[in-house]
This record gives C-alpha cells, structure tokens and sequence, in this order.
C-alpha cells in the first residue's frame, strides 16, 4: 500500500480501497483510520496537487524521496549503487516503465514486499529481508515518514507519513526480536 500511495499520484480507485481501511484502538490503528478518513475525504485530482506539491514541484518538491539524498544530500550516490548491487544479486530488474533512480522511497517498499511475498522468486528467509531492511529501509525510511507527516503541503500524506513511520518502527522491532 505504501508503494502504491508514494509511487505515483493515487488514482481514484487506490483513494476508495484505502478509505474502505479499518483500524483498531493500536497507534497503528489508529493512524489507518486517519489514512481512510483523508482518503475518504479527498478525490484524484486534489491528491495529484498534493503529490506533485510534496514530491515533484515546479523546481522541485518539498520532499524528495530518494534514499541516496536522504543519507549523503545527493541524488545517484553510494546508497543507490548498494540497492542496486542487492537488486541484481536477488534477480531484481529496473522495472522498464520507471524513469526514476530505483532508491524512491516507493520502490524500495515495493522491493521489500515483494521478498517477503516471493515475488522475486522464493520468499526471502527472515535473515535476508532484515539485511535489506538494515541497508536500504532503516538508515533513512523513519526520517523520510516523519518529514512526510510534517510537511506543509501534507493533507493526504500526513496519515501516509504516519502510517510509514509506524510500520518501520514495527519491522525494526520484529527484525530485533529475531536477532
């Protein structure tokens, strides 16, 4: 879902999946029912504003997604070349119709799913998926969620940073219980 909502503007079939999210009294929950209720509450085309506002801009947005500007303030830098090192080792390709550096905060969620789910083959072992998570989620992904939640242009993405933030915090936490 995550990579989903960052990858692109949601169209309005993604907004009405989401706003049909149900939580439960957990902080996670909660920040679900948030993210339904701002779904619920905007359309496609106020959420395209919204995105291009945070993530692509005139000059540019006031975020910028990509792991490598989030660890070294540069675009195309040591952290993309490292992604991009594991990606090939795991017989993961660029995906053709994607014009953008494969760091995005999107793809690399989009990543990690799929190693846990086996969409790159067999489903990852635990102690790989935490390899990825360490390397390419966890050095930078909490800061970018909280930046996202903070943002002035963030109606939409506020619950969207939150919901971020509190999955990683999460899988930090289950990836530490099986140390």
């Amino acid at each position: 879902m995550l990579a989903q909502l960052l990858v692109r503007p949601p169209a309005q079939d993604l907004l009405t999946r989401v706003a049909a999210l149900r939580g439960d009294d957990t902080a996670f929950g909660k920040a679900l029912s948030r993210l339904a209720s701002a779904a619920a509450e905007s359309d496609a085309v106020t959420a395209e504003r919204e995105y291009f506002a945070l993530f692509i801009g005139v000059a540019r947005g006031e975020l910028v997604p990509y792991a490598s500007y989030y660890l070294t303030g540069f675009l195309n830098e040591k952290p993309l070349a490292r992604l991009r090192a594991d990606m090939q080792g795991f017989g993961i390709a660029r995906r053709a119709d994607m014009s953008e550096p494969e760091d995005h905060i999107a793809s690399i969620c989009e990543m990690m799913a799929g190693l846990i789910l086996g969409s790159f083959g067999a489903p990852a072992d635990l102690a790989t998926q935490r390899r990825f998570h360490d390397r390419h989620i966890a050095p930078w992904a909490a800061r970018f969620f909280e930046d996202v939640e903070k943002a002035r242009s963030a109606v939409l993405y506020r619950p969207v940073g939150e919901v971020g933030r509190l999955f990683v915090a999460i899988e930090a936490e289950a990836f530490s219980m099986s140390a």
